[in-house]
């Protein structure tokens, strides 16, 4: 079996990790920027309102959350909108891209404790659904849970039951790992599909995303395990190390599998690549302190502190922190911005 299959079938398939309502931050297996501090969606919301101002995009925008979770961030985007300008809450739309019943639910309960009956929400289960004419699509830690295949220079992995081994790599995998010059680490699979899909979609959008990795290439494996917030290599669980006592002595893969998350370091050169195949260019490539920096999380901050305690200012900058701390968040994950904004036919590839 292709790594990639297996990847899919552990998050996707049967009883698989993501289809299930998973809990995240403190009582689940990983944090995000989301479950950090609403500053983060503040902070996206106010990239939008900039993005509006220039003439970007109108009044009658859609914004578009993909892998919403609970819909804390597009909640968020939204009360941050309703606190620096209200009035385009009268004309903007909003909407969540959900395959998942259970978590449209809990999205669509959120939303109404949230908001009651003020704030109109749809919500797709594939972008195939969505014809939209102007989007401001917004989506955090997507692409690493993409399926991936791992490769060792003219090899791939392949799993028998939970035991890995590399052999030859298929045709397909080879185009990608030539073009990009992949040598060593993980190659994303659907990444142009996706972007494919978006280009059909919304008809002008600006994409924001955040994930972790790098520009270029490792060069190394960063494929591991999230359970319980200790985090696993994968190889580290199979016989590739021969060493016991760098072995984990409490878990196995064949206990994580399906219980937990398994996930990898996004290439982001390989990632632009793929979206620019869709008639999407990058507009903008940064840190993620960088760019909330550049979104204005600062100046949020200050009308936080003079329209609050200080107790609760501080508490909420503590929390704020994190996601723009350089050991932490700030440098680890990296934001990208793509734009569409022409007639471009991606299932024929041409304009």
């Amino acid at each position: 079996m292709r790594f990639s299959k297996y990847m899919n079938e552990w998050l996707y398939g049967k009883d698989g990790y993501y289809t299930k309502y998973i809990t995240i931050g403190k009582e689940g297996d990983f944090y995000t920027a989301v479950s950090s501090s609403m500053f983060f969606g503040g902070s996206i919301a106010n990239r939008f309102i900039k993005v509006f101002d220039e003439g970007y995009l109108s009044k009658k925008t859609t914004i578009v959350e993909i892998g919403a979770h609970k819909g804390y961030m597009l909640a968020d985007i939204v009360q941050f909108i309703y606190t620096l300008r209200p009035k385009l809450l009268k004309t903007l739309c909003f909407a969540i891209i959900e395959p998942q019943e259970e978590n449209a639910k809990k999205q669509i309960e959120y939303f109404k404790d949230c908001f009651g009956n003020k704030i109109k929400l749809e919500h797709y289960k594939d972008l195939d659904e969505v014809t939209i004419n102007e989007a401001f699509v917004v989506a955090n830690e997507i692409f690493d849970a993409f399926p991936c295949e791992v490769i060792k220079d003219n090899q791939m992995l392949y799993m028998d039951g939970q035991t890995p081994y590399f052999d030859d790599m298929s045709e397909d995998v080879k185009t990608l790992t030539n073009k990009y010059k992949i040598t060593r680490g993980e190659l994303g699979l659907g990444y142009y599909d996706f972007a494919k899909k978006m280009a059909n979609a919304f008809k002008k959008y600006e994409f924001v995303t955040f994930d972790y990795g790098e520009m270029a290439q490792r060069r190394d494996f960063s494929i591991r395990i999230y359970h319980k917030h200790n985090t696993y290599p994968f190889f580290a669980l199979t016989d590739f190390v021969k060493e016991e006592e760098e072995k984990p002595k409490d878990v196995s893969l064949d206990s994580l599998f399906k219980k937990s998350d398994i996930t990898y370091d996004v290439n982001f050169s390989y990632l632009i690549g793929e979206f620019e195949k869709s008639g999407a260019k990058k507009h903008e490539f940064q840190t993620q302190l960088v760019a909330l920096v550049e979104f204005g999380i600062s100046e949020l901050l200050e009308l936080l502190a003079r329209n609050t305690d200080q107790n609760t200012y501080e508490a909420e900058l503590n929390r704020a922190k994190t996601l723009i701390n350089p050991t932490f968040m700030g440098e680890r994950f990296k934001c990208v911005i793509f734009r569409k904004n022409k007639d471009y036919d991606a299932t024929n590839n041409k304009w």
